[in-house]
């Protein structure tokens, strides 16, 4: 008998939604199909998780196919990164394909260890702020840092798990344009990134404040200040919190409505040109003590030639600059600024670099960067362009347990890491996941380190654009400097730098006169 009824309301729940489906109007799949058109629904919903676990191969999906992931997790955890069998990428038919060409034998002071230690120093080569003699100028104790991240677009677990692993790998923790928050505050060095609404460093109406940044890096471990110009997930847009992420925390570390979206402006107020952007720089260098930078995606380069023009003067100039190529993405976006605006890394950077070192300056400025650049292999590439230091931003996400749910702009991050739902973020452990977030950091330094090794170079920096060639399938290669128009030394630092570098990772410098962060 109950089996009965069971069945009957069963039928009279179909019966109903078969009728609710003939008579809307909003889906004319459910009108034509009735109960069995919202299966079309449901299959579009879990789409990508079945693709992510089922259907795509182990090096097809995007933005990080299943390999990347995997790899990432390993390190994250201090597993076995190792594959066997040989490589499952399509090498013969791949155009642009990176190949490191390890050298027989190895230059002075190369490591030739069988396996470099989890915990290996490996500081950046560059001083920053040293060139332009800022009064806290000081060498990053990591080639590898964490990029760009707010709270509010992460959630403070995240944050906090992230401070945390900086502090115990030594490296740093760019805040992001969010504001500096308590989860800021557990021990690890940070680089304050000022936004254009100024969170954290602005008055009632908005306008930048400098009496508030003065107070906010005097009371936090801030060892340089980024003023970001644009970023690769949106650039030329600002920033974007849905308003479903606008906590009253969030609020009121940002000075917001509570529940209302927060759309930062395209552009800085504090500056309007070049020129005047190089005051505001100076200024904050001056009142602060810090290195300056910008943080910027690359597409109109006409700025670049007026920031280069400005800067050989030298009484003028940025400290660092840090590229943010257009495939970067942890914020939210509308779908073309996520596809179609700003260069890819590799092409924004190289212009922006072979600016510099046209006019003699590659070596007076620092260059960071990101943009899928966790990845030993893209770092590597980007290592042998030029760059002096790599910034992981979802890299550093999936260290902490992202699962590439692509849910980071609907606040429903099923792993609490871009969420501010109280029940979601309740599950990610800052305590355990810091652990994984350092392992990681520290993981991504000793294989770069190898792969220094097998050029025959003592350090990753050392790696120039003649040891990695592009290939085009199984016919054709070409070097990194033939490929992007480089003379010949860009690319590497100059010799007096490359011999600080050596001495460095060596040992034979003890009394660093710019004390660097590594623990």
């Amino acid at each position: 008998m109950s089996w009965t009824k069971i069945a009957a309301a069963g039928a009279a729940a179909l019966g109903a939604v078969a009728a609710h489906d003939l008579t809307q109007r909003k889906h004319a799949i459910l009108r034509n199909f009735p109960v069995v058109g919202h299966l079309r629904f449901t299959l579009e919903r879990f789409g990508p998780e079945l693709r992510q676990y089922i259907v795509t191969s182990n090096d097809e999906e995007r933005p990080f196919s299943r390999d990347q992931r995997r790899w990432v997790y390993a390190s994250s955890k201090g597993e076995n990164t190792y594959v066997g069998f040989g490589t499952d990428n399509d090498v013969e038919r791949s155009t642009g394909y990176p190949v490191v060409k390890h050298r027989t034998f190895a230059g002075p002071g190369a490591a030739t260890a069988p396996h470099a230690e989890e915990g290996v120093r490996l500081p950046m080569g560059k001083v920053l702020g040293g060139p332009r003699d800022r009064a806290k100028a000081f060498r990053p104790g990591s080639i590898v840092n964490i990029s760009g991240m707010s709270f509010g677009s992460l959630s403070g677990n995240a944050v906090e798990a992230l401070n945390r692993g900086a502090e115990m790998a030594g490296c740093l923790q760019n805040t992001g344009e969010g504001g500096l928050s308590p989860y800021h505050r557990n021990g690890g060095d940070l680089v304050f990134q000022i936004g254009t609404a100024y969170f954290g460093c602005r008055d009632a109406e908005g306008r930048f404040d400098l009496a508030r940044l003065q107070d906010l890096v005097a009371s936090a471990p801030v060892r340089a200040l980024e003023i970001k110009l644009s970023q690769g997930a949106k650039p030329g847009l600002g920033g974007m919190l849905p308003g479903a992420k606008v906590s009253p925390q969030i609020a009121e570390i940002r000075g917001i409505p509570e529940g209302r979206d927060c759309a930062s402006p395209s552009r800085h107020t504090a500056f309007s040109d070049t020129d005047s952007m190089l005051d505001f720089v100076e200024l904050l260098a001056a009142e602060t003590g810090l290195p300056v930078g910008i943080k910027s995606a690359v597409g109109d380069l006409t700025f670049w030639d007026e920031l280069v023009t400005l800067m050989t003067a030298r009484d003028r100039g940025v400290d660092f600059v840090n590229i943010d190529g257009g495939e970067g993405g942890t914020g939210a976006a509308p779908l073309v600024f996520s596809d179609s605006v700003a260069y890819p890394f590799r092409i924004g950077f190289t212009e922006v670099y072979k600016r510099f070192a046209r006019a003699g300056m590659q070596d007076e400025v620092a260059f960071l960067g990101g943009g899928k650049l966790g990845l030993t292999e893209n770092a590597v590439v980007a290592l042998a362009l030029g760059l002096d230091g790599i910034h992981v931003g979802r890299e550093a996400m999936l260290a902490i347990g992202c699962i590439q749910a692509q849910k980071c702009h609907a606040d429903t991050c099923p792993t609490g890491v871009a969420t501010q739902d109280p029940w979601l973020t309740r599950g990610l452990d800052p305590e355990l996941k810091s652990v994984r977030a350092a392992t990681y950091v520290r993981s991504l330094r000793r294989d770069l380190l190898k792969v220094a090794e097998a050029v025959g170079v003592v350090h990753p920096a050392l790696i120039g654009p003649d040891d990695v060639d592009l290939v085009d399938g199984t016919r054709s290669a070409v070097t990194l400097r033939e490929a992007y128009g480089y003379e010949p030394g860009w690319g590497l630092p100059s010799p007096e730098l490359a011999s600080t570098v050596e001495d460095l990772v060596l040992g034979r410098l003890p009394d660093d006169p710019h004390p660097a962060v590594a623990r």
